[in-house]
């Protein structure tokens, strides 16, 4: 069959409607999340520029927790999509048991260092002692958070990649909604409750973490959600299945922790800038979020829908529609710009930001516009490649690029050559278009589907044969 008449036949509405069934729910359940982060910066504006510069580097501290443990979700929705494809019950649970295991052990880890040790966390983040303090204030209450986030985090994953997309929505509208209400209460002192500034964000933060969890088990226990509940089978391990599992999710942890790393110290680079930058910092991050948040639930139903096929074993459909993917994803992330930056005036005066600040965050802004439609592209194609069973191509071009392109050009620029910030912001994107190139030729090459399940291993001979005559 020829290329034009591959894609006469591709189904572009069948694709386009799994992709929507997916895509959209998740993108909903991130973007709630992301609105109450927003939301959260919004009503702590009143308390100052520090107030909220101390909660952003706290966000970053929240975010670097995330690099520690995502390696983990990318390696469990890999083998979970791949083995809903082939219907293997057991596998789900097994391999549900060890991502929720390593998920909390890093949530641990980033609990402890918030609770009991917050001033030196804060120290790495700033050297300004005044947003120290009030970060650290904050940090000793949503330590306790950070457990009840990973754990609905994990359940998320195991919910997302069985294609059971609502529970986590409901749960986050629930979550939301308790931490908006309670941040109108535990900031500003209202109900009787006395006034807790930015430590009233921190407990509205926990006290809604506690809601999500309990509206996820509520739900899928009410719905008759089987995998859940099946605790034996979360712990039936071998050790052959726990090699799998950690071989797969090595090449990502290695990636999320050390791009974690890396941008710990961007940030600690951008942290060291003028106070209205840290407070312009904070608030990009926190409209970043809005995007990252819409894009990852176009990126995790291409997880799904690429390693779903791929486990089943219709290893063609899953090259066709990590091509596509790829471009429709680039094409959303665009419009989705192009939308805040409409709405960038009266978002950045809202969040407190004025005169010097705000041009910063409206330069930041403009950066990223032209440099995330780029940024996507490449995630997307790393995490196709990730629930096709490749872990290590995207890893290693990110990790290469990261530390021996952007950080050097991120340190040279705010710490030696003494750079304005727009131009430290411009270099951390400057590996973007090269890594770009490569990871095209890697999706065309097709070398990135790596089966794990029989389905999926005994298809592929023909699959390499059928790309060897093109």
């Amino acid at each position: 069959m020829s290329e034009k008449e591959e894609k006469a036949r591709f189904p572009w509405g069948r694709f386009l409607r799994n992709l929507a069934v997916i895509a959209v729910p998740i993108a909903c359940q991130n973007l709630l999340t992301t609105t109450a982060s927003m939301v959260d910066t919004m009503m702590v504006a009143p308390l100052g520029e520090l107030s909220v510069g101390a909660l952003g580097l706290c966000a970053q501290f929240s975010s670097l927790m995330f690099s520690g443990y995502w390696g983990f979700v990318g390696g469990g929705m890999l083998f979970i999509s791949q083995y809903w494809g082939s219907g293997e019950d057991e596998g789900i649970e097994r391999s549900y048991g060890m991502t929720w295991v390593c998920m909390m052990t890093v949530a641990l880890v980033f609990g402890c260092l918030a609770v009991f040790a917050p001033e030196l966390v804060m120290k790495i983040y700033t050297d300004k002692r005044a947003i120290q303090e009030i970060g650290a204030s904050y940090l000793r209450i949503v330590g306790f958070a950070y457990l009840m986030q990973v754990f609905s985090m994990a359940m998320s994953c195991l919910l997302r990649a069985t294609e059971r997309v609502t529970v986590p929505v409901i749960a986050s509208m629930a979550s939301v909604a308790v931490n908006l209400g309670l941040n109108w209460v535990f900031i500003y002192g209202r109900l009787g409750v006395p006034a807790m500034g930015i430590r009233g964000a921190a407990l509205a933060t926990t006290c809604a973490a506690a809601v999500n969890v309990l509206t996820i088990y509520l739900l899928a226990w009410r719905s008759g959600y089987p995998y859940l509940f099946r605790i034996r089978g979360h712990f039936r391990w071998s050790r052959e299945s726990l090699g799998n599992f950690f071989v797969k999710c090595f090449p990502i942890l290695c990636n999320e922790i050390l791009v974690g790393v890396g941008n710990m110290v961007i940030n600690v680079t951008l942290g060291r800038q003028p106070e209205h930058v840290i407070a312009a910092v904070a608030v990009f991050r926190t409209l970043e979020g809005l995007i990252i948040g819409f894009f990852a639930g176009f990126s995790n139903a291409a997880s799904v829908l690429v390693g779903k096929c791929v486990g089943s074993g219709a290893l063609e459909t899953a090259y066709q529609r990590a091509r596509r993917l790829v471009y429709l994803c680039s094409g959303v992330i665009l419009g989705a710009n192009l939308i805040l930056f409409a709405l960038h005036g009266p978002i950045l005066t809202r969040m407190s930001l004025s005169g010097a600040s705000y041009q910063a965050g409206v330069w930041m802004l403009v950066i990223y516009g032209a440099a995330s439609v780029i940024r996507m592209g490449n995630w997307i194609q790393n995490d196709t490649y990730r629930a096709a069973g490749d872990a290590v191509y995207g890893t290693v071009l990110e990790i290469v690029f990261l530390y021996v392109l952007v950080l050097p050009c991120v340190l040279l620029s705010g710490f030696v050559w003494k750079l304005p910030y727009w131009a430290i912001f411009l270099c951390c994107y400057i590996d973007e278009p090269i890594r770009y190139v490569l990871m095209q030729i890697h999706l065309y090459s097709g070398k990135w589907l790596k089966p794990v399940t029989e389905a999926g291993k005994a298809a592929l001979p023909e699959f390499l044969e059928k790309h060897r005559r093109r």
